[in-house]
């Protein structure tokens, strides 16, 4: 692994690792827990971000990547590779840092008679340490195979879950942390002034898309995706994904763009605008407006020490009172190395409101025939307004 930070782009500081574990740890000490277990996949698409938040690694595809971290050691790292791969470290190698142990076996989740493999690699180390109490972090983002049999290979073990205290310690962004947020906004920022001059009648969506896509990556973006379509006025201009980009584009349309790519580092921030491939009907005006009200409203809400659910309430009541469709998806939420992560506002959410706070905030207005939205991340302080991190102007945009 020596090589390897030579080709991390955007590497994490170890500093900012330090700071999180030291966090951590003071929680584990405090629940007598000895160890956590992390696992995470899928970090292309905005998966495995507990795993990323822990480690500084990214779990690029489906493949598991696992670790054990101790409340007063290095940690184990178990990732895919040849059966029998174990190799020691000091926990200080850049490319390994904090990493005092890397074990590796060809496990696939497509392949269901390995899903022991990894379960069994971890509770062989529990129970060489001497481990009692052990915390699962994130236990919806791990495999059921491996989680399950864990649970029975360790059935003398007390499993803790701790996630709910570090979805608090994850969602107060770090200055580190909050540089390369701003950078991830700028990069989307950057993305749509060269989509908005690409985009015109005569391409198909994936042209648009494909193109936001790769300029992005020349940009720094490192996982993520983009999300739209296309539509005659009076359809709905959808979220759509890459398997449904396939319809052209024609004069008169409207079209959805939505980035939901990672910035340096893979930090998650999300834009949507809207593209007018000629003069924007007034009820496709009327109905942005409302949306960015809607935005301007919520944003009103957001101050520290608000409950989230609160906030929602509130929000519901305000579009009631405009005869505009209450929101029935999720209206807006944290991000960080996940897409969507705590907090989330709606009513289900026990969180309160706090600064340094990254928020995504997207109120939608729907009709059969509509679909309109804005979406702008923004960075909440502990005191004065919060601040918009895209730059974008909020209008709709005619593509002449």
């Amino acid at each position: 692994m020596a090589a390897l930070i030579n080709r991390v782009r955007f590497p994490l500081a170890t500093a900012e690792l330090d700071r999180r574990w030291a966090q951590v740890r003071a929680l584990m000490r405090e629940r007598k827990i000895e160890a956590l277990v992390i696992q995470g996949a899928n970090n292309y698409v905005g998966g495995g971000g507990y795993f990323r938040w822990f480690s500084g690694l990214s779990a690029t595809g489906t493949y598991p990547s696992t670790l054990l971290f101790p409340a007063g050691d290095l940690m184990t790292l178990l990732q895919g590779g040849p059966f029998g791969g174990d190799a020691k470290f000091d926990g200080s190698d850049p490319a390994a840092y904090g990493i005092g142990r890397r074990m590796s076996v060809p496990s696939f989740p497509a392949v269901s008679y390995t899903w022991e493999y990894d379960a069994d690699l971890i509770a062989q180390a529990i129970k060489h340490a001497g481990y009692r109490t052990v915390g699962i972090v994130g236990p919806d983002m791990m495999y059921y195979g491996f989680l399950s049999r864990l649970r029975t290979l360790l059935s003398a073990v007390d499993f803790a879950d701790p996630t709910e205290a570090i979805d608090l310690i994850k969602a107060d962004k770090s200055e580190d942390d909050i540089v390369w947020i701003r950078k991830a906004a700028e990069m989307q920022d950057e993305i749509f002034a060269k989509a908005r001059a690409f985009a015109r009648p005569g391409l198909h969506d994936y042209e648009v898309f494909t193109y936001s896509e790769y300029v992005g990556d020349q940009l720094g973006s490192e996982t993520g995706y983009f999300i739209g379509s296309s539509a005659p006025y009076g359809e709905q201009a959808w979220y759509r994904g890459k398997p449904y980009h396939g319809r052209k584009i024609r004069e008169g349309d409207v079209m959805m763009w939505q980035a939901e790519n990672t910035g340096p580092a893979g930090w998650f921030v999300h834009m949507a605008r809207f593209f007018v491939f000629g003069r924007a009907p007034q009820e496709l005006i009327d109905a942005f407006g409302a949306a960015v009200e809607a935005q301007k409203y919520t944003l009103s809400l957001l101050q520290p020490g608000a409950a989230c659910r609160d906030v929602f309430a509130q929000y519901q009541d305000y579009m009631r009172a405009r005869n505009l469709p209450v929101e029935r998806r999720l209206h807006c939420h944290g991000q960080g190395y996940e897409n969507v992560e705590r907090p989330l506002i709606r009513h289900d959410e026990t969180m309160t409101v706090a600064g340094n706070m990254n928020i995504g905030i997207h109120p939608a207005v729907t009709t059969e025939n509509m679909f309109m939205t804005v979406c702008d991340n923004f960075l909440l302080h502990t005191a004065g307004p919060a601040e918009r991190l895209h730059k974008t102007p909020q209008e709709l945009f005619e593509v002449a």
